[in-house]
């Protein structure tokens, strides 16, 4: 709004002197049960001292954070903007006191780090063991999900860094990343028939055939595998089993005489050593967008974010290298 209507800077000054931590810790309460009556219950205190409180903070901010409706109460606009710095704020004293604690035992500081599926265990492995090597050692604790959950996750304060892949598909609004690799593709199986492939001519009409064990729908992977297909004229196989760890999937795979799937290069590899999958030697050309470290934009530079966010691009360097051809070429 126009500084006429919107007087920032008394709003400001107002915040700096008046505002506290359990008046964002009702405000965040408020958004999220939508019941004075609750939020009393909770905070254990009254219906009438939320709503005096409510009322005050509303003056404070100088706007309507929530409206009373049928429903319960409803957050303005200026509500959800608020709520949502309000939850960022307290995430961020939760990481103050982690940071406090991680100081007390020898290490700089905690970070949280969030991980999609198919992404190299070995590159995080890496990542963290160089962070950990150093003088100033930071404690790390690793989140696992998908790519949505886990920016939503950044956006709200409670990871630091996410790697996963930076798919087009994909809100990056108020984040920054950095690619780090592309993964190739290695078509896999169980090693039996994974020697029977590999003696033949392959086709895609001869994998449509095949049992495929892909990972979840509306991923960028799914789409690719799919697209594959498709740009071979053949229908896209319907997936035996779908799943959510590289793990499991290789497992199944590994136990099978008929299944197959369509796996970024490095987690292939290491499925060969974890479940005792076999590679095909077939090359197959894809275009998955690029594995990356995505921060929010207002991070700060120069901190433990910034040296993993090195670390890790540090270790990602190996697998930006031209991949070794195998002894075929791609099939139609």
């Amino acid at each position: 709004m126009p500084s006429s209507v919107f007087p920032t800077g008394d709003v400001i000054r107002r915040l700096i002197l008046r505002l506290k931590m359990r008046h964002l810790q009702l405000i965040v309460q408020v958004h999220r049960v939508g019941s004075l009556t609750r939020v009393a219950e909770l905070m254990a205190t009254s219906q009438p001292a939320v709503t005096n409180t409510l009322s005050e903070l509303e003056a404070l901010f100088g706007t309507p954070l929530f409206v009373r409706t049928a429903r319960g109460m409803r957050p303005t606009e200026v509500g959800n903007i608020v709520t949502a710095r309000a939850q960022a704020m307290l995430q961020d004293l939760g990481q103050l006191v982690q940071d406090m604690e991680a100081s007390h035992a020898g290490m700089a500081a905690r970070l949280h780090v969030g991980v999609t599926p198919f992404v190299s265990g070995r590159l995080i492995a890496d990542a963290v063991l160089a962070v950990q090597s150093e003088p100033q050692r930071l404690a790390v604790r690793i989140h696992d999900g998908t790519t949505d959950y886990l920016l939503r996750a950044l956006r709200e304060h409670e990871l630091d860094v996410v790697i996963a892949r930076a798919s087009p598909r994909l809100d990056l609004q108020g984040l920054h990343f950095e690619p780090l690799y592309q993964q190739q593709a290695r078509l896999v199986s169980n090693r039996q028939l994974a020697a029977q492939l590999g003696r033949v001519p392959l086709s895609w009409e001869r994998l449509a055939e095949l049992d495929w064990v892909l990972g979840e729908p509306n991923t960028a992977l799914r789409e690719q595998v799919a697209a594959l297909f498709i740009q071979a004229g053949i229908t896209p196989p319907v997936p035996i089993t779908e799943g959510y760890s590289a793990k499991l999937i290789g497992e199944i795979i590994a136990s099978s005489d008929r299944a197959v799937s369509l796996l970024p290069a490095d987690i292939a590899n290491e499925l060969v050593h974890i479940a005792g999958i076999a590679i095909v030697p077939y090359t197959i050309a894809w275009s998955l967008p690029p594995i990356a470290a995505i921060v929010r934009s207002d991070a700060a530079t120069g901190d433990a974010r910034q040296r993993f966010v090195d670390a890790i691009r540090q270790a990602s360097l190996p697998m930006r290298k031209p991949p070794n051809a195998g002894r075929q070429t791609d099939f139609g």
